[in-house]
């Protein structure tokens, strides 16, 4: 506490929740939506909090783990802790404290001015000579007037399958589940109950109330309950931390804000003690609003993660790459002989559990199946082996020299690549309607053969050249003759099937084509197109494919997708080398896309048709695409002015 040891008033326990997610005194209703949220994280896990001051989701102890607060995917079920003020006209405000993640929200009544500081105490590798306890750390304080608060913490274990036993202990409470325990610690009295603890509490200007959740279930936590000193120092540590690490930050054009919340985003996904990098730190948020596109994200994308790679070299830091690059190896290292690469793992490297459904949870807005585990790394995904060789290859060249035992490995899942990439397969999308012949699964083979001889000549590597020069060309003219369509003037999705998709932006990207070639500007004017008119662009924001004429064996709609707006942004600068009328488009596009980020800078997979997040949140493909278009954008920018 502070000022003098100043008390919060004393806690007056509210009724039972009981089973109907009725909170007293508070409205009963669905989740907060997934743009108001905010997140922080310790680099082995996110929690979300809501602008209501409910922290409706954490898997602990890490990312992959099951939930103990999912109140996002049912408001009944889920588990949630809350703390916000009693209701009579309470203005809420969320931001994140300057150049970190730790998040403030705060409120505004006619008597005061409170706020509830939401961080994962972090401190530098230097510093003490140790880390912190894995810890949630959640500090309430009025810096005017007088605000009464309320508190709920009900944990739901194991996405609320488990039952747990509460126990108030001296300086707080305990839960107990077979699979896992925690406890809160705080200085304010609790009130027990069978689904968790809940107070009510007053405090005075400068007052201030701590509470922590950290794993295990002692006896006792008054020997741990933090005062307002030491929530204090945490709070420092923590904002330190964070500030050091963007200090690394080598971007200073436009849009440096932006620039450093999405780097703030990327390095909260990704998980310290392996180096590994989760795509998102949620599961099952729908990519329709009440659909059936429910995913569990929770895991590594080779794709998602070699992209996140490229965008951290853009921007100066290389020890997070560097860090993804010896997790890499360890894989392609344990990968028996003429094995291909899965296309994701679980944050350890082992293989991703089986998917399966939650039946008893409601989905976020009823949107059911919520899945967890997913089926999908199971799929052949072609595409990611020239995805992972353009992020070694940069690294390579802007990180620090690979070894040559990691050239072995590569070199092998190379010969794989020339063998097999006639095949058909899934895609980058994950179709679940049957492999195909992908355009962009056939370029991102072009990629990987095209990196490795690239990489093998600047290195002087030992390689079958002349094979893979021959396989690189013929991949080139396969493209060439099979994935352009002269009827629509445009590359397609697949061979034999006419309809675009917003992948196929990355050829000028990736250097297979010229951004000005006449094939390239024939199908970005084409995919520009609104989808009235066979297009993939709405208001400058674009549609990954015409669900409709996929076939993609999923039902139902989907929103923009965000990676594939700054995709064209890119496309459009870069043909604005020779083509100048698309960079004023290009920037109308990229600065329409910056108004979609929610109220703290984030965004999800996807945007609704009202501007809704839809689909996992914070989203890495959005945000390494968002950090690449402005270095790119800006670059090309500021060359014209």
């Amino acid at each position: 506490m502070s000022g003098g040891n100043n008390e919060p008033g004393d806690s007056l326990v509210g009724t039972p929740a009981g089973g109907s997610g009725q909170r007293d005194g508070w409205p009963s209703g669905g989740s907060v939506p997934i743009e108001e949220h905010g997140v922080i994280g310790d680099l082995r896990t996110v929690a979300l909090v809501g602008s209501d001051g409910t922290m409706d989701w954490l898997c602990f102890p890490h990312f992959d783990s099951p939930s103990v607060f999912a109140a996002l995917l049912d408001p009944e079920k889920g588990g949630h802790f809350r703390i916000a003020p009693e209701p009579d006209g309470v203005v809420r405000k969320q931001f994140y404290w300057p150049d970190t993640n730790v998040l403030v929200t705060r409120f505004y009544t006619p008597d005061g001015v409170g706020e509830v500081i939401d961080f994962m105490p972090l401190r530098g590798e230097h510093e003490h000579g140790h880390e912190h306890a894995r810890e949630v750390l959640r500090r309430v304080r009025v810096v005017r007037g007088t605000m009464a608060f309320r508190m709920e913490c009900f944990p739901a274990f194991n996405y609320g399958r488990d039952t747990h036993t509460t126990k108030l202990i001296p300086g707080g409470a305990s839960f107990r589940s077979e699979q896992l325990s925690l406890t809160l610690s705080t200085k304010v009295k609790l009130g027990e109950e069978a689904r968790g603890v809940r107070a009510r509490f007053e405090l005075n200007e400068g007052q201030s109330a701590v509470f922590a959740v950290r794993e295990g279930a002692p006896e006792t936590c008054s020997d741990t309950v933090h005062s307002h000193e030491s929530s204090e120092v945490l709070f420092r540590e923590t904002v330190n931390y964070w500030r050091r690490w963007l200090s690394k930050c080598t971007y200073t054009g436009r849009w440096r804000e932006m620039v450093q919340r999405s780097a703030l985003a990327l390095k909260l996904l990704t998980f310290k003690p392996t180096g590994a990098i989760v795509a998102a730190p949620t599961c099952s948020l729908p990519e329709s609003p009440g659909g059936v596109r429910n995913w569990d994200y929770r895991y590594v994308w080779l794709r998602d993660a070699a992209f996140t790679v490229y965008a951290f070299l853009r921007i100066g830091f290389k020890e997070e790459a560097g860090a993804f690059m010896r997790w890499l190896e360890a894989r392609c290292a344990e990968l028996p002989e003429d094995a291909p690469l899965s296309l994701m793992y679980s944050i350890d490297g082992r293989r991703v559990p089986p998917e399966e459904e939650l039946k008893h949870l409601s989905g976020y807005g009823g949107a059911q199946p919520v899945r967890v585990g997913n089926a999908a790394a199971d799929q052949l995904q072609l595409d990611i082996y020239g995805e992972l060789m353009d992020s070694v290859y940069l690294y390579n060249k802007y990180g620090a020299p690979i070894s040559y035992d990691f050239w072995r490995h590569l070199r092998r899942l190379v010969d794989w690549v020339c063998d097999h990439w006639k095949e058909r397969d899934e895609g980058i999308w994950e179709v679940r309607g049957g492999r195909r012949h992908f355009v962009y699964s056939k370029l991102m083979c072009w990629v990987a053969v095209d990196r490795a001889i690239r990489l093998a000549d600047k290195r002087s590597f030992p390689a079958d050249r002349a094979r893979w020069l021959a396989v690189r060309d013929a991949i080139f003219e396969d493209i060439m003759q099979k994935g352009w369509s002269g009827e629509r003037k445009a590359f397609i999705q697949a061979y034999g099937h006419e309809s675009l998709d917003a992948a196929n932006l990355l050829m000028p990207l990736v250097f297979f084509l010229s951004p000005v070639d006449p094939r390239m500007l024939s199908t970005l004017e084409a995919m520009r197109q609104p989808p009235g008119k066979g297009g993939l662009v709405s208001d400058g924001l674009v549609f990954r494919y015409d669900a409709d004429a996929t076939l993609d064996g999923i039902s139902g709609k989907e929103g923009t997708f965000n990676l594939c707006s700054f995709w064209l942004v890119e496309a459009m600068t870069r043909a604005s080398v020779a083509a100048p009328r698309y960079l004023e488009e290009a920037r109308l596009t990229f600065e329409r896309m910056l108004g979609y980020a929610n109220h703290v800078g984030l965004y999800a997979e996807q945007t609704g048709m009202s501007g809704e997040a839809l689909g996992n949140f914070p989203q890495a493909l959005t945000h390494l695409s968002l950090i690449s278009a402005a270095y790119n954008l800006d670059r090309t920018l500021g060359r014209r002015e």
